[in-house]
Protein backbone atom coordinates (compact mmCIF):
# COMPACT_ATOMS: atom_id res chain seq x y z
CA UNK A 1 0.00 0.00 0.00
CA UNK A 2 1.22 3.50 -0.81
CA UNK A 3 0.12 7.02 0.09
CA UNK A 4 0.74 8.17 -3.46
CA UNK A 5 -2.23 7.56 -5.74
CA UNK A 6 -2.50 7.86 -9.52
CA UNK A 7 -6.11 8.14 -10.68
CA UNK A 8 -6.48 6.56 -14.13
CA UNK A 9 -10.27 6.30 -14.43
CA UNK A 10 -11.09 9.66 -16.02
CA UNK A 11 -13.36 7.96 -18.56
CA UNK A 12 -15.72 7.25 -15.65
CA UNK A 13 -15.34 10.69 -14.09
CA UNK A 14 -12.71 13.36 -14.67
CA UNK A 15 -11.66 15.17 -11.47
CA UNK A 16 -13.34 18.52 -11.06
CA UNK A 17 -11.66 21.12 -13.25
CA UNK A 18 -10.24 24.11 -11.32
CA UNK A 19 -12.41 26.42 -13.41
CA UNK A 20 -15.50 24.46 -12.35
CA UNK A 21 -14.56 24.52 -8.68
CA UNK A 22 -14.29 28.31 -8.60
CA UNK A 23 -17.60 28.85 -10.37
CA UNK A 24 -19.41 26.19 -8.33
CA UNK A 25 -18.54 27.88 -5.06
CA UNK A 26 -19.41 31.35 -6.34
CA UNK A 27 -22.72 30.27 -7.89
CA UNK A 28 -23.98 28.35 -4.86
CA UNK A 29 -25.00 31.58 -3.09
CA UNK A 30 -26.83 32.98 -6.13
CA UNK A 31 -28.29 29.99 -7.96
CA UNK A 32 -30.44 28.35 -5.30
CA UNK A 33 -33.88 29.57 -6.39
CA UNK A 34 -36.37 27.90 -8.74
CA UNK A 35 -36.05 29.72 -12.09
CA UNK A 36 -39.75 29.13 -12.81
CA UNK A 37 -40.82 31.64 -10.15
CA UNK A 38 -41.23 35.39 -10.62
CA UNK A 39 -39.41 36.83 -7.62
CA UNK A 40 -35.94 38.35 -7.77
CA UNK A 41 -33.90 35.32 -6.60
CA UNK A 42 -35.72 33.18 -9.18
CA UNK A 43 -35.00 35.72 -11.92
CA UNK A 44 -31.34 35.74 -10.87
CA UNK A 45 -31.26 31.94 -11.05
CA UNK A 46 -32.86 32.06 -14.50
CA UNK A 47 -30.21 34.50 -15.69
CA UNK A 48 -27.47 32.23 -14.38
CA UNK A 49 -29.00 29.25 -16.17
CA UNK A 50 -29.23 31.27 -19.38
CA UNK A 51 -25.57 32.21 -18.98
CA UNK A 52 -24.61 28.56 -18.56
CA UNK A 53 -26.54 27.68 -21.72
CA UNK A 54 -24.80 30.46 -23.64
CA UNK A 55 -21.33 29.26 -22.58
CA UNK A 56 -22.10 25.62 -23.42
CA UNK A 57 -23.55 26.56 -26.81
CA UNK A 58 -20.49 28.64 -27.68
CA UNK A 59 -18.08 25.91 -26.54
CA UNK A 60 -19.89 23.28 -28.62
CA UNK A 61 -20.54 25.51 -31.62
CA UNK A 62 -24.33 25.14 -31.52
CA UNK A 63 -27.33 27.43 -31.05
CA UNK A 64 -28.38 28.49 -27.56
CA UNK A 65 -31.89 27.20 -28.14
CA UNK A 66 -30.51 23.75 -29.03
CA UNK A 67 -29.00 23.20 -25.55
CA UNK A 68 -30.93 21.50 -22.76
CA UNK A 69 -29.65 20.63 -19.29
CA UNK A 70 -30.60 17.36 -17.62
CA UNK A 71 -29.92 15.75 -14.26
CA UNK A 72 -27.22 13.40 -15.64
CA UNK A 73 -25.61 12.09 -18.78
CA UNK A 74 -27.90 9.07 -18.58
CA UNK A 75 -30.95 11.33 -18.44
CA UNK A 76 -29.65 13.19 -21.52
CA UNK A 77 -29.24 9.88 -23.37
CA UNK A 78 -32.73 8.71 -22.45
CA UNK A 79 -34.44 11.97 -23.38
CA UNK A 80 -32.47 12.39 -26.58
CA UNK A 81 -32.96 8.87 -27.90
CA UNK A 82 -36.56 8.34 -26.84
CA UNK A 83 -37.64 11.72 -28.20
CA UNK A 84 -36.77 10.64 -31.75
CA UNK A 85 -38.83 8.43 -34.05
CA UNK A 86 -41.79 6.18 -33.39
CA UNK A 87 -41.17 2.77 -34.95
CA UNK A 88 -37.88 1.04 -34.20
CA UNK A 89 -34.37 1.74 -32.91
CA UNK A 90 -31.14 0.43 -34.37
CA UNK A 91 -28.01 0.78 -32.22
CA UNK A 92 -24.43 -0.35 -32.57
CA UNK A 93 -23.39 -3.42 -30.60
CA UNK A 94 -20.93 -1.32 -28.56
CA UNK A 95 -23.23 1.44 -27.30
CA UNK A 96 -23.21 2.52 -23.68
CA UNK A 97 -25.60 0.58 -21.47
CA UNK A 98 -27.76 3.71 -21.08
CA UNK A 99 -28.56 3.60 -24.79
CA UNK A 100 -29.38 -0.10 -24.75
CA UNK A 101 -31.56 0.26 -21.66
CA UNK A 102 -33.51 3.12 -23.25
CA UNK A 103 -34.05 1.19 -26.47
CA UNK A 104 -35.37 -1.81 -24.55
CA UNK A 105 -37.56 0.32 -22.31
CA UNK A 106 -39.18 1.93 -25.33
CA UNK A 107 -40.60 -1.50 -26.23
CA UNK A 108 -40.47 -0.66 -29.89
CA UNK A 109 -40.35 -3.51 -32.34
CA UNK A 110 -37.77 -4.25 -33.40
CA UNK A 111 -34.63 -3.13 -31.56
CA UNK A 112 -31.89 -3.91 -34.04
CA UNK A 113 -28.27 -4.42 -32.99
CA UNK A 114 -25.80 -3.18 -35.59
CA UNK A 115 -22.62 -5.20 -36.03
CA UNK A 116 -19.13 -3.76 -35.48
CA UNK A 117 -15.73 -4.77 -36.81
CA UNK A 118 -12.68 -5.92 -34.85
CA UNK A 119 -11.87 -2.36 -33.79
CA UNK A 120 -15.41 -1.67 -32.48
CA UNK A 121 -16.28 0.44 -35.52
CA UNK A 122 -19.90 0.14 -36.63
CA UNK A 123 -20.47 -1.47 -40.02
CA UNK A 124 -22.08 1.18 -42.19
CA UNK A 125 -23.72 -1.49 -44.34
CA UNK A 126 -25.54 -2.74 -41.23
CA UNK A 127 -26.96 0.75 -40.71
CA UNK A 128 -28.16 0.88 -44.31
CA UNK A 129 -29.75 -2.57 -44.07
CA UNK A 130 -31.54 -1.75 -40.81
CA UNK A 131 -33.16 1.37 -42.24
CA UNK A 132 -34.03 -0.35 -45.52
CA UNK A 133 -36.40 -2.75 -43.72
CA UNK A 134 -38.70 0.18 -42.91
CA UNK A 135 -39.03 -0.88 -39.28
CA UNK A 136 -36.19 1.31 -37.95
CA UNK A 137 -36.54 5.08 -37.93
CA UNK A 138 -33.88 5.92 -35.30
CA UNK A 139 -30.20 5.00 -35.48
CA UNK A 140 -28.05 5.33 -32.34
CA UNK A 141 -24.29 5.40 -32.83
CA UNK A 142 -21.85 6.91 -30.33
CA UNK A 143 -19.23 9.48 -31.30
CA UNK A 144 -16.46 7.46 -29.66
CA UNK A 145 -16.44 4.22 -27.73
CA UNK A 146 -16.20 4.60 -23.98
CA UNK A 147 -14.17 1.40 -23.44
CA UNK A 148 -11.68 1.17 -26.29
CA UNK A 149 -11.75 4.72 -27.67
CA UNK A 150 -12.72 3.98 -31.29
CA UNK A 151 -14.10 6.97 -33.21
CA UNK A 152 -17.20 6.10 -35.21
CA UNK A 153 -17.64 7.14 -38.88
CA UNK A 154 -20.61 9.37 -38.12
CA UNK A 155 -20.74 11.14 -41.48
CA UNK A 156 -20.96 7.78 -43.24
CA UNK A 157 -23.52 6.55 -40.70
CA UNK A 158 -25.69 9.63 -41.27
CA UNK A 159 -25.55 9.10 -45.03
CA UNK A 160 -26.47 5.43 -44.67
CA UNK A 161 -29.29 6.25 -42.24
CA UNK A 162 -30.99 8.38 -44.87
CA UNK A 163 -34.39 9.54 -43.61
CA UNK A 164 -33.96 7.92 -40.17
CA UNK A 165 -33.12 10.16 -37.23
CA UNK A 166 -29.62 9.89 -35.79
CA UNK A 167 -28.92 9.88 -32.06
CA UNK A 168 -25.31 10.35 -30.95
CA UNK A 169 -24.06 9.53 -27.47
CA UNK A 170 -21.07 11.88 -27.18
CA UNK A 171 -20.51 11.19 -23.50
CA UNK A 172 -16.95 9.92 -23.94
CA UNK A 173 -15.94 12.67 -26.38
CA UNK A 174 -17.85 15.87 -25.62
CA UNK A 175 -15.37 18.64 -24.91
CA UNK A 176 -12.39 16.43 -25.74
CA UNK A 177 -13.26 16.43 -29.46
CA UNK A 178 -15.18 18.85 -31.69
CA UNK A 179 -18.91 18.28 -31.85
CA UNK A 180 -20.01 15.98 -34.66
CA UNK A 181 -21.48 17.79 -37.62
CA UNK A 182 -24.31 15.24 -37.83
CA UNK A 183 -26.86 14.00 -35.33
CA UNK A 184 -30.41 15.08 -34.53
CA UNK A 185 -29.85 14.72 -30.79
CA UNK A 186 -26.44 14.55 -29.09
CA UNK A 187 -25.94 13.75 -25.40
CA UNK A 188 -23.07 14.38 -23.01
CA UNK A 189 -22.19 14.19 -19.31
CA UNK A 190 -20.45 16.98 -17.41
CA UNK A 191 -18.49 14.69 -15.12
CA UNK A 192 -16.71 13.24 -18.17
CA UNK A 193 -15.07 16.61 -18.95
CA UNK A 194 -14.35 17.77 -15.41
CA UNK A 195 -17.69 19.29 -14.49
CA UNK A 196 -19.68 18.23 -11.43
CA UNK A 197 -21.84 15.13 -11.29
CA UNK A 198 -25.57 15.54 -11.70
CA UNK A 199 -25.42 17.59 -14.90
CA UNK A 200 -26.07 16.30 -18.41
CA UNK A 201 -26.20 18.21 -21.67
CA UNK A 202 -28.55 17.38 -24.53
CA UNK A 203 -28.21 19.14 -27.87
CA UNK A 204 -31.35 18.88 -30.00
CA UNK A 205 -31.00 20.32 -33.48
CA UNK A 206 -33.73 22.73 -34.47
CA UNK A 207 -34.40 20.62 -37.56
CA UNK A 208 -34.84 17.41 -35.56
CA UNK A 209 -38.12 15.50 -35.37
CA UNK A 210 -37.93 15.38 -31.59
CA UNK A 211 -40.38 15.80 -28.75
CA UNK A 212 -40.07 15.57 -24.99
CA UNK A 213 -40.67 11.83 -24.36
CA UNK A 214 -41.64 11.86 -20.68
CA UNK A 215 -44.58 13.18 -18.68
CA UNK A 216 -44.27 16.92 -18.26
CA UNK A 217 -45.25 20.21 -19.77
CA UNK A 218 -43.32 22.71 -21.85
CA UNK A 219 -41.41 23.80 -18.72
CA UNK A 220 -39.85 20.34 -18.63
CA UNK A 221 -39.02 20.32 -22.31
CA UNK A 222 -37.13 23.62 -22.09
CA UNK A 223 -35.32 22.56 -18.87
CA UNK A 224 -36.77 25.44 -16.87
CA UNK A 225 -37.42 22.88 -14.15
CA UNK A 226 -33.68 22.17 -13.93
CA UNK A 227 -32.70 23.56 -10.53
CA UNK A 228 -29.03 22.60 -10.23
CA UNK A 229 -28.02 26.06 -11.41
CA UNK A 230 -24.57 26.06 -9.73
CA UNK A 231 -23.88 22.68 -11.31
CA UNK A 232 -24.84 23.92 -14.78
CA UNK A 233 -22.60 26.97 -14.42
CA UNK A 234 -19.69 24.86 -13.18
CA UNK A 235 -20.20 22.38 -16.01
CA UNK A 236 -20.19 25.23 -18.52
CA UNK A 237 -17.01 26.73 -17.05
CA UNK A 238 -15.24 23.36 -17.16
CA UNK A 239 -16.36 22.73 -20.74
CA UNK A 240 -15.15 26.14 -21.85
CA UNK A 241 -11.76 25.53 -20.23
CA UNK A 242 -11.41 21.98 -21.63
CA UNK A 243 -12.20 23.14 -25.16
CA UNK A 244 -9.63 25.94 -24.86
CA UNK A 245 -6.86 23.60 -23.70
CA UNK A 246 -7.75 20.40 -25.55
CA UNK A 247 -5.21 20.72 -28.38
CA UNK A 248 -2.30 20.66 -25.94
CA UNK A 249 -3.88 18.13 -23.58
CA UNK A 250 -4.92 15.77 -26.38
CA UNK A 251 -1.43 15.77 -27.91
CA UNK A 252 0.13 14.89 -24.58
CA UNK A 253 -2.43 12.19 -23.84
CA UNK A 254 -2.04 10.60 -27.28
CA UNK A 255 1.69 10.23 -26.61
CA UNK A 256 1.10 8.65 -23.20
CA UNK A 257 -1.51 6.21 -24.52
CA UNK A 258 0.87 5.22 -27.33
CA UNK A 259 3.49 4.54 -24.64
CA UNK A 260 1.05 2.32 -22.73
CA UNK A 261 0.11 0.39 -25.86
CA UNK A 262 3.74 -0.22 -26.81
CA UNK A 263 5.05 -1.22 -23.40
CA UNK A 264 2.12 -3.47 -22.55
CA UNK A 265 2.52 -5.31 -25.85
CA UNK A 266 6.29 -5.75 -25.52
CA UNK A 267 6.66 -6.36 -21.77
CA UNK A 268 3.69 -8.57 -20.87
CA UNK A 269 3.21 -11.96 -22.58
CA UNK A 270 -0.23 -13.03 -23.82
CA UNK A 271 -1.85 -9.63 -23.82
CA UNK A 272 -4.39 -8.13 -26.22
CA UNK A 273 -4.55 -4.34 -26.64
CA UNK A 274 -8.02 -3.45 -27.87
CA UNK A 275 -9.03 -0.84 -30.38
CA UNK A 276 -7.18 1.05 -33.11
CA UNK A 277 -3.86 2.86 -32.71
CA UNK A 278 -5.26 5.78 -34.74
CA UNK A 279 -8.76 7.22 -35.06
CA UNK A 280 -9.37 7.03 -31.34
CA UNK A 281 -9.95 9.08 -28.21
CA UNK A 282 -6.73 10.55 -26.87
CA UNK A 283 -6.97 9.57 -23.24
CA UNK A 284 -7.91 5.92 -22.81
CA UNK A 285 -6.60 2.45 -23.59
CA UNK A 286 -7.93 -1.02 -22.77
CA UNK A 287 -5.97 -4.26 -22.73
CA UNK A 288 -6.68 -7.82 -21.64
CA UNK A 289 -4.16 -10.14 -20.02
CA UNK A 290 -4.82 -13.83 -20.58
CA UNK A 291 -5.00 -16.04 -17.45
CA UNK A 292 -5.54 -13.02 -15.16
CA UNK A 293 -8.78 -12.01 -13.44
CA UNK A 294 -9.58 -8.39 -14.20
CA UNK A 295 -10.89 -7.64 -10.71
CA UNK A 296 -7.73 -9.11 -9.18
CA UNK A 297 -5.62 -6.92 -11.44
CA UNK A 298 -7.59 -3.80 -10.47
CA UNK A 299 -7.16 -4.66 -6.77
CA UNK A 300 -3.43 -5.25 -7.17
CA UNK A 301 -2.99 -1.93 -8.96
CA UNK A 302 -5.02 -0.20 -6.26
CA UNK A 303 -2.58 -1.54 -3.67
CA UNK A 304 0.31 0.19 -5.40
CA UNK A 305 -1.70 3.40 -5.69
CA UNK A 306 -3.25 3.26 -9.17
CA UNK A 307 -6.98 3.46 -9.90
CA UNK A 308 -8.19 1.78 -13.11
CA UNK A 309 -11.43 0.20 -14.37
CA UNK A 310 -12.22 -3.39 -15.32
CA UNK A 311 -15.09 -5.37 -16.82
CA UNK A 312 -17.81 -3.63 -18.76
CA UNK A 313 -17.17 0.06 -18.20
CA UNK A 314 -20.88 0.81 -17.81
CA UNK A 315 -21.98 -2.27 -15.84
CA UNK A 316 -18.85 -3.07 -13.83
CA UNK A 317 -20.79 -3.64 -10.63
CA UNK A 318 -22.16 -6.83 -12.19
CA UNK A 319 -18.62 -8.12 -12.87
CA UNK A 320 -19.79 -9.37 -16.22
CA UNK A 321 -17.30 -9.61 -19.10
CA UNK A 322 -17.14 -6.52 -21.27
CA UNK A 323 -19.96 -6.51 -23.80
CA UNK A 324 -17.94 -4.13 -26.00
CA UNK A 325 -14.90 -6.41 -26.16
CA UNK A 326 -17.11 -9.42 -26.89
CA UNK A 327 -18.86 -7.62 -29.74
CA UNK A 328 -15.57 -6.73 -31.41
CA UNK A 329 -14.17 -10.24 -30.95
CA UNK A 330 -11.45 -9.19 -28.50
CA UNK A 331 -10.25 -11.05 -25.43
CA UNK A 332 -12.67 -10.30 -22.57
CA UNK A 333 -10.84 -12.05 -19.72
CA UNK A 334 -8.59 -10.02 -17.45
CA UNK A 335 -9.23 -6.64 -19.05
CA UNK A 336 -8.43 -3.24 -17.61
CA UNK A 337 -9.00 0.29 -18.90
CA UNK A 338 -6.58 3.10 -18.14
CA UNK A 339 -7.95 6.59 -18.81
CA UNK A 340 -5.83 9.67 -18.22
CA UNK A 341 -6.85 12.89 -16.50
CA UNK A 342 -5.83 16.30 -17.80
CA UNK A 343 -3.05 16.30 -15.18
CA UNK A 344 -1.69 12.77 -15.67
CA UNK A 345 2.08 12.91 -16.20
CA UNK A 346 4.54 10.63 -17.94
CA UNK A 347 5.96 9.81 -14.51
CA UNK A 348 2.51 8.67 -13.35
CA UNK A 349 2.10 6.39 -16.37
CA UNK A 350 5.63 4.97 -16.20
CA UNK A 351 5.23 4.14 -12.51
CA UNK A 352 2.21 1.98 -13.32
CA UNK A 353 3.85 0.44 -16.39
CA UNK A 354 6.95 -0.45 -14.40
CA UNK A 355 4.82 -2.37 -11.91
CA UNK A 356 2.43 -4.07 -14.35
CA UNK A 357 4.62 -6.97 -15.63
CA UNK A 358 5.43 -8.11 -12.10
CA UNK A 359 1.82 -7.84 -10.98
CA UNK A 360 0.57 -9.90 -13.94
CA UNK A 361 3.31 -12.48 -13.41
CA UNK A 362 2.41 -12.82 -9.70
CA UNK A 363 -1.32 -13.15 -10.43
CA UNK A 364 -0.66 -15.84 -13.00
CA UNK A 365 1.58 -17.67 -10.54
CA UNK A 366 -1.19 -17.56 -7.91
CA UNK A 367 -3.48 -19.16 -10.50
CA UNK A 368 -0.95 -21.93 -10.98
CA UNK A 369 0.32 -20.75 -14.37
Amino acid sequence: MTDRFTYLDAASAEPLHPAAREVLLAATDQGYADPRRLHRPARNAGLLLANAREVVAEALGVRRDEVLFTSSGTAAVHAGLLGLGSRGIGHSAVEHQAVIDAARWAQRSPVTELAVDGEARVEVAAVRDAVRTGDVDVIAVQQANHEVGTLQPLDEVASAAGPASLFVDAGAAMGRLPMPSVGDAIAGSARKWGGPGGVGVLVVRRSARWRWPFPGDEWSRTDQGFTNIPGALAAAAALQAVVAEREEVNARQHELVALVRERVRTEIPDVDVAGPAEGRLPHLVTFSALYVDGEALVTALDRIGAGVASGSACTSDTREPSRVLAAMGALTHGNVRLSLTRDTTREDVERVLDALPGIVKDLRAEAGL
